[in-house]
């Protein structure tokens, strides 16, 4: 069984069997202070460097001097984060037989390497292959630990162990006290530590290989989010020289989703990882383009769609014109002559090839070149490479280039499309039917790249071309959140950015919220670029109550019925409340369900739909409760936050008031996406939710 130490008041009984120490609290404790006294050694060895002189000149001394300051982050000892979570006796040593009589070792388990003065290790990064078994082990399968301890906090103060002895036959398997605690702790501010809380399933997910694109699909409160920052920060540790070329990138849905998880990597030890929403990774400014302007649903989702891809490529290509005057080049007193047929047989050639424009463009010049080099080599002359780059060069060749094959702006293209409904009915013939020209087509054309008010789904368009044109730079590994709500053309941006690199796909489908969410991962998995990668379910919840879970689910039949129910394994029975209410008192039951939450420890989330934000923010000020934006970061003095349901996904609340399901339903363009968006709004609880309403709850809810 289970052997659990509270140092504090309350808690378990002294385990029976005897300790390792008289205290073993007291030993733990010992050897978290000196962790963290080595930990402080390490940081202080490499402030103390004396790097003058040593770079042979400024850039690498520039570069030197980055990578110290970044170590010397990275060695930072974070107070509110615990620098061990657990520890492993092995019965051997790891790699060693157990007929050689090998004497097992002791690990520390932590999120970062620490060593003492004479390197030998005093915490073990949970991403090393030693530590595995912490998240692997079990009765069935001890993996040769003999003993699994996990250690407990308080305001970052050690306070509890609890110990599961692997294998000894004797003791039955149980849930950890420690782990379910750790699981349910009531939460304010970011999402920060959460290495303790892994389970084996998402294990297996965070330490799969770099080779290979992986996509999560994961119901509400089951550790998507989770899962992809491990992973990420995993391949860091296992492939760290190959990805600091080639660059991590995590994406998500909104600012306000990026600020909540931003303080994970550092407190998994990394520091070295960008992120960006898709927006971000699609705007261009030197391009000047910048979104201002909005679509409407039909617009946006025809936009969206895979098949303004070969839209777009026609528009190009028809940029590209065949020649019908010959290349004629002089030097010194020979003249040569390239005729119109021959310029036309190198265009159809590398139009065959469907090469980028902009390397198509960059390849003609060197063809007219190779072409007349040739005619010298038969006058008898022998020249060489350099003869050959300088008939590149030549203003005859320039010339004839730039009209067979002129360079195009990108967001000129798009903007032409969207203004030009001649020029749009020409390339999108059997591609798009009149009525989706008609959606996409400008009402009043912008006069300029930088005057138009693009929506976020031209910036998109815009990018597509650039890298028709050019080729976009391709990440080692990029970590895709809340995948489900990206259009077709949106996954082509992120896969632009993964193409010689891997991807984690993180998304529920039953969470989609956009007209255009996708349908299926093998669709979306398609359009990425990454066809044929695995696809793993999690079901089993971590977070959000029983109770709220099987509500919530009563929605999978109408929003996404192929999609498995998700079961909890919370003990905790959580609160939950449906209460309707008399329209004339519909803000004033919304203040005091907010008051009766903040009587809970833990951080509060009052989600409503837009429409309903300014009444609730007027409602909240009169009562005198204070209540921040999403994005602003919680704290014991402000714990509830004002969440428009559009931007309610990702998040979590320790308990969650939900204003009226009606009209969170009705402000998304259909229903299906409406009782998406509702589902959402109802899984951010993790201790309790309340559901406040005084219109009638929607059909499947009710």
């Amino acid at each position: 069984m289970y052997s659990l130490v509270y140092s504090l008041a309350g808690g378990y009984a002294v385990p029976s069997h005897a300790p390792d120490h008289a205290d073993p609290l007291a030993r733990e404790r010992a050897h978290l202070t000196a962790s963290r006294a080595a930990l402080r050694a390490m940081r202080a060895d490499v402030e103390a460097l004396d790097l003058r002189d040593v770079a042979a000149n400024w850039v690498n001394a520039e570069a030197l001097h980055h990578q110290v300051s970044e170590r010397i982050k990275a060695l930072a000892d974070l107070a509110d984060t615990p620098l061990f979570f657990g520890r492993l006796d092995y019965l051997h040593a790891p790699g060693a037989e157990a007929a050689e009589g090998a004497e097992g070792e002791r690990f520390y388990i932590g999120r970062r390497h620490v060593h003492d003065a004479d390197g030998d290790p005093m915490v073990i990064d949970w991403r090393a292959p030693v530590s595995e078994p912490f998240y692997q082990a079990s009765k069935k399968a001890p993996m040769d630990i003999a003993l699994r301890r996990r250690f407990g906090y308080t305001l970052g103060e050690l306070t509890a162990y609890e110990d599961e002895r692997l294998s000894d036959p004797a003791e039955a398997e149980q849930t950890s006290k420690l782990l379910q605690s750790e699981i349910e702790r009531p939460r304010v501010g970011p999402m920060r530590d959460i290495v303790a809380t892994i389970q084996p399933e998402q294990d297996e997910i965070v330490r799969q290989g770099i080779g290979g694109t992986i996509c999560v699909q994961g119901a509400p409160g089951t550790g998507k989010t989770a899962v992809g920052l491990h992973r990420v920060a995993y391949l860091l540790y296992a492939h760290r020289e190959r990805l600091a070329r080639s660059g991590t990138l995590v994406i998500g849905p909104n600012r306000s989703f990026l600020h909540y998880i931003e303080q994970v990597l550092p407190a998994l030890g990394e520091l070295q990882v960008a992120q960006a929403t898709v927006e971000d990774l699609v705007t261009r400014p030197a391009l000047g383009a910048e979104a201002r302007g909005t679509d409407t649903a039909d617009a946006a989702r025809v936009k969206g769609d895979a098949r303004l891809a070969e839209v777009l490529r026609r528009a190009l290509r028809s940029h590209v014109t065949t020649p019908t005057e010959p290349c004629v080049v002089v030097r010194g007193s020979r003249r040569w002559r390239v005729p119109a047929y021959e310029l036309e047989e190198m265009v159809e050639e590398l139009l065959a090839r469907d090469i980028r424009y902009g390397a198509a463009r960059e390849a003609l010049p060197q063809r007219i070149a190779h072409a007349v080099l040739i005619r010298m080599e038969q006058a008898g002359e022998a020249p060489d490479d350099r003869v050959q780059d300088a008939v590149a060069r030549n203003p005859a060749v320039k010339q004839a280039v730039k009209a067979i094959w002129p360079p195009v702006d990108p967001a000129k293209l798009v903007l032409r499309l969207l203004s030009d409904a001649d020029f749009l009915a020409e390339h999108a013939d059997g591609v798009l039917d009149a009525d989706e020209q008609k959606a996409i087509l400008w009402t009043k054309p912008a006069r300029g790249v930088k005057s138009a008010k693009w929506s976020p789904a031209d910036l998109v368009l815009i990018d597509e071309a650039a890298d028709l044109i050019e080729r976009t730079p391709s990440l080692g590994h990029v970590v895709l959140d809340e995948a489900q709500d990206l259009s077709p053309m949106q996954y082509r941006a992120v896969g632009r950015r993964c193409t010689t690199g891997s991807a984690t796909v993180l998304g529920d489908i039953a969470q989609g919220t956009t007209p255009w969410a996708t349908a299926s991962w093998e669709e979306a998995l398609a359009h990425l670029g990454k066809e044929g990668a695995a696809v793993e379910e999690l079901t089993q919840g971590f977070r959000v109550p029983r109770e709220v879970i099987a509500y919530a689910s009563r929605l999978l039949p109408a929003i996404a019925p192929g999609l498995s129910e998700a079961t909890s394994i919370r003990e905790a029975a959580g609160d939950f409340s449906v209460r309707a209410v008399d329209p004339a008192e519909l803000d004033a039951s919304v203040v005091a369900a907010c008051r009766e939450a903040l009587t809970h420890e833990g951080s509060i989330g009052l989600i409503a739909a837009e429409a309903r934000i300014p009444a609730l923010a007027r409602a909240l000020d009169a009562a005198g409760l204070r209540h921040l934006s999403p994005g602003e970061e919680t704290s014991a003095e402000a714990r509830l936050t004002l969440v428009p349901a559009t931007l309610a996904k990702g998040l979590e609340y320790d308990y969650v008031v939900l204003d009226e399901p009606a009209a969170v339903v009705d402000g998304e363009p259909d229903e299906r996406t409406g009782l998406r968006r509702l589902y959402v709004a109802l899984t951010r609880a993790v201790s309790g939710l309340t559901v406040i309403h005084a219109a009638p709850l929607p059909e499947a809810l009710a």
